[in-house]
């Protein structure tokens, strides 16, 4: 799944100047898991300039995924 990425922090790319940026994932193998629960993994999100295809930030969605069941709010 790939849109277009707003983000009132990420409006310039830091490479190239660029003002267009794409959402993008990782997900199944490159999901991000935290440290003692192997079993809490998020996809991992970018935005990625479209004009140089650098990865200007990466992100979760749902970071209290990450944590235990018994320690989430």
């Amino acid at each position: 799944m790939m849109e277009e990425y707003r983000d009132e922090y990420v409006k310039v790319c830091p490479w190239c100047g660029g003002s267009e940026m794409i959402e993008a994932y990782q997900s199944a193998y490159g999901a991000l898991t935290a440290k003692g629960n192997p079993f809490g993994g998020c996809a991992l999100y970018h935005a990625v300039c479209r004009r140089c295809g650098s990865v200007v930030r990466s992100f979760v969605k749902e970071p209290e995924k990450l944590l235990k069941k018994k320690d989430r709010r």
